[in-house]
């Protein structure tokens, strides 16, 4: 959601026996445009580490297979079917990374590595099987009016003929919800190009998380009375932004994918910065804390320690999200 500010950041304290670098976030004024770096024209390129490495020149190649889909969109499908888990199954017997049911699969898996076989648990035939079904999608209804992804993204959830039958989306709303659910998850695979607009939420998110400081640390917890009100890293992220009417996920690598990744000089107040041991893959970040400015973030570092101001300029900084409201709506409840 744009909003026409920005972030005033000051103070400082020295605590009994610590110095801490104390960042108070005391209003919220006019935003001087700042321009994110990434590529030029209209592409999307992968935001970084947004897709585990394996599945990373995959994801690049087939997103490109067709002007309805790129990069960012199929990944968006494909975190949102199954998180990336190649061996992932569903109740409705979906399999694979791609989540195909068997019928699909048989009519529209292809040998995306050329090995001589299609199978729907290799990633390598699965991903661009995933490219392949979306392209002809789109070629169904591209004489349809409207936008031509949003109609292949319905055709995907309700069938190409009942977007033919409507002229476009159809009014039902689990595809309607769809359609919105991956092109805004699009945006978060995909790297910015151009300004990440400041959330609203984020003054109040920290507000919430300043309230905490000197909290112990709880693994799991998440700040109920039965915990006596301590939390984990990603149990504090997701209290302090619900304290503003954004439900985020529990864990730290589905908080990555509520909104879009500002780089590090484009850093606001109440934006989330992650960690991780493998910078290359999303999927693997192990620590989140809520940005203050200056440098630091509020975060809930490990048992034995409490809530506290800590650098973020570490070796396993792995990048940020500007948290948005429709961002957050469109994680998936399980992946």
């Amino acid at each position: 959601m744009t909003v026409r500010k920005a972030w005033v950041v000051a103070g400082a304290a020295v605590g009994a026996g610590l110095s801490f670098v104390m960042l108070l976030v005391v209003g919220v004024y006019t935003v001087a445009g700042n321009v994110a770096g990434g590529v030029s024209g209209g592409a999307k390129t992968l935001a970084k580490g947004a897709v585990p490495a394996a599945y990373q020149t995959l994801v690049q190649k087939w997103g490109n297979l067709c002007s309805a889909i790129n990069p960012a969109l199929l990944a968006a499908q494909l975190y949102q079917e199954s998180g990336f888990n190649p061996d992932a199954r569903s109740p409705a017997a979906a399999q694979g990374i791609a989540q195909f049911i068997p019928g699909t699969w048989a009519t529209h898996g292809i040998d995306g590595d050329g090995d001589g076989d299609r199978d729907v648990w290799d990633p390598n035939d699965a991903i661009p099987s995933a490219a392949q079904y979306d392209c002809t999608l789109a070629s169904y209804v591209k004489d349809v009016p409207g936008n031509l992804t949003e109609n292949m993204l319905a055709s995907y959830n309700a069938g190409s003929y009942a977007v033919i039958k409507y002229g476009g989306v159809p009014p039902y709303k689990e595809t309607q919800n769809y359609v919105k659910t991956i092109t805004t998850l699009e945006e978060s695979f995909a790297a910015p190009v151009s300004r990440v607009d400041p959330s609203k939420q984020a003054a109040g998110a920290i507000y919430y998380a300043q309230k905490k400081l000197g909290t112990p640390y709880l693994w799991g917890g998440t700040g109920t009375a039965a915990q006596g009100g301590r939390f984990d890293c990603s149990g504090l992220t997701q209290a302090a932004y619900e304290t503003v009417g954004i439900k985020l996920p529990r864990v730290a690598n589905d908080q990555y994918n509520a909104g879009p990744h500002p780089s590090r000089a484009e850093l606001l107040p109440g934006d989330l910065v992650f960690f991780s041991d493998d910078l290359t893959n999303s999927r693997a970040i192990r620590h989140v804390g809520i940005y203050v400015g200056g440098g630091y973030m509020i975060d809930a570092p490990r048992t034995g320690a409490v809530i506290r101001f800590d650098a973020i300029d570490t070796p396993d900084y792995f990048g940020a999200t500007r948290v948005t409201e429709d961002g957050a709506k469109a994680l998936p409840t399980t992946v």
